[in-house]
């Protein structure tokens, strides 16, 4: 790590700035981190790359590529990983890539696409789809045609794009580049370019989106997979939505995590129904030091014949469920008798230490007492269970907090949770199995599976009710910019037989 900051520091004030584009030159954006993240010498540069793409053996996939992730630290740490990308684009024809990355360095508000006619890097010049670029420009609100994060700066040239472009040299030979770097890094920004470009794309299968991103940065080897594998889980799932809070939130990392974001909601749109992660490793696997580690992984989003593994359906075992209902219990009688918050003890069962959103009902002599929850995967099952069930007893505005006189007799109910998938479709959406959470920029509501079944609801009157959950209109389900996520739920009670 220090010898590529080392080399990072030298080129801040070594490598010169672009010149202003004139009337009869083109604007070349040069290679800028040559010899610090790769190597200057083409020979050595294509001799690197070839040895790490006959190391990497992704699986054979089934279907079109629509879209991809790939790590941009330098060639020793990450290109191990990141030849698993490559390899499982080896042979496949592309004559447009578009990538997506994060500023490092600058900070704007806005997706900047470089208004530049080339990038160069030791192994050439890649010409920049300017046509498409401008047609981006113009169709989407937040993206602007800028040098904006792709000119080197006195803190450092942006290394995102560039360490992408010698890979994709390599395995693809010519290609016409869409280089884009997103300086607002939120959802609705990523949700707004995902669906312009799935538009201006409309199923081109010679059109790629690469998502330029690492992963955690900086903890221990251990702390790292943890965290980077809750990331690979929600990814597996498609459930972008709750990567898209959680790297917001800080809770999981990733540098690009809008660039991932971004591209599969534009790979979705264009008919992706699978993520697969080809490959995932820390630079603690090759640089030997698992003290501070970064997180990598190679993965794909797929139009797969053969999919789904994101619908198999959630479950819990009869013994999770008494363990949840036991927390829940213990931390509403601590949180009310002791004014304490109950540390339930870690459980062995993985299922518990996995990310799930849930919620926690409390009802007493047949009415409502209380219900909160988490509606995305923020903390691990059993944690969640514990802070929901506080905040159902002591937090929930429509009642006065749970008295110790009435511990006795309240009942307790928890569904957990699926991960969110959105809806390209409402007839996708099954009332008895589905709950439903509406989403319109700021505005957000959200309706378990069980409410439409208590209440008599078709779907149409569902989707209308979880509209006015969320605040909006109760035909808002029928606007574009609104997004409707489905999951189903695990529904159990203390209650029950």
């Amino acid at each position: 790590m220090t010898w590529i900051a080392a080399q990072l520091a030298t080129l801040a004030f070594t490598v010169p700035l672009l010149h202003t584009r004139t009337a009869s030159a083109e604007k070349v954006r040069q290679a800028a981190v040559a010899g610090a993240f790769y190597p200057a010498d083409p020979q050595a540069l294509q001799t690197m790359i070839d040895e790490m793409l006959a190391q990497a053996t992704p699986p054979r996939i089934d279907g079109p590529i629509l879209a991809a992730v790939a790590p941009h630290a330098g060639y020793p740490y990450s290109g191990p990983v990141a030849a698993y990308t490559y390899a499982a684009l080896k042979g496949r024809t592309y004559s447009r890539v578009i990538i997506l990355a994060p500023s490092h360095f600058v900070s704007f508000d806005f997706a900047s696409v470089y208004d530049g006619d080339a990038y160069a890097t030791p192994l050439g010049e890649i010409p920049v789809d300017t046509a498409f670029a401008r047609q981006l420009a113009k169709t989407c609100h937040g993206v602007h045609l800028s040098d904006k994060g792709h000119t080197p700066t006195s803190a450092g040239p942006e290394h995102a794009i560039e360490v992408q472009l010698p890979w994709l040299q390599r395995v693809l030979g010519n290609f016409e580049l869409v280089p884009i770097i997103m300086g607002d890094q939120s959802y609705q920004a990523s949700r707004a370019l995902g669906v312009a470009l799935a538009r201006l794309i409309h199923n081109d299968p010679a059109t790629l989106i690469l998502a330029s991103s690492d992963l955690s940065h900086y903890h221990t080897y251990a702390e790292a997979e943890s965290i980077d594998h809750k990331t690979l889980h929600a990814l597996a799932a498609w459930d972008y939505f709750s990567m898209a809070r959680n790297f917001q939130s800080r809770v999981w990392e990733a540098c690009g995590g809008a660039p991932i974001v971004a591209a599969m909601i534009a790979a979705e749109h264009m008919g992706a129904n699978q993520a697969i992660t080809l490959k995932y490793a820390n630079s603690g696997d090759t640089s030997g030091d698992r003290s501070r580690v970064v997180g990598y992984s190679a993965d794909l989003f797929v139009k797969s014949a053969h999919a789904a593994a994101a619908d198999r359906p959630f479950s819990l075992t009869a013994e999770e469920k008494q363990q949840l209902l036991a927390i829940a219990r213990r931390s509403v009688e601590s949180a009310v008798r002791q004014h304490e918050s109950y540390t339930p003890a870690q459980p062995g069962d993985e299922t518990l230490n996995q990310e799930y959103g849930a919620f926690v009902t409390l009802t007493a002599h047949g009415g409502l007492r209380g219900c909160i929850g988490y509606t995305s995967a923020v903390k691990p099952l059993y944690m969640t269970i514990r802070d929901t069930a506080i905040l159902a007893a002591l937090r929930d505005p429509r009642f006065h907090p749970v008295g110790i006189e009435e511990l006795p007799g309240l009942n307790y109910e928890i569904s957990v949770l699926s991960p969110l998938r959105h809806v390209m479709d409402v007839h996708q959406v099954e009332v008895g199995r589905d709950g439903l959470l509406m989403k319109n920029g700021h505005n957000e509501g959200l309706l378990l599976p069980q409410v439409p079944v208590e209440q008599h609801w078709d779907r149409t009157k569902f989707l209308e009710e979880t509209c006015v959950k969320a605040g909006l209109a109760h035909d808002c389900w029928k606007d574009e910019n609104t997004d409707i996520f489905k999951f189903t739920a695990v529904v159990f009670s203390d209650h029950q037989p």
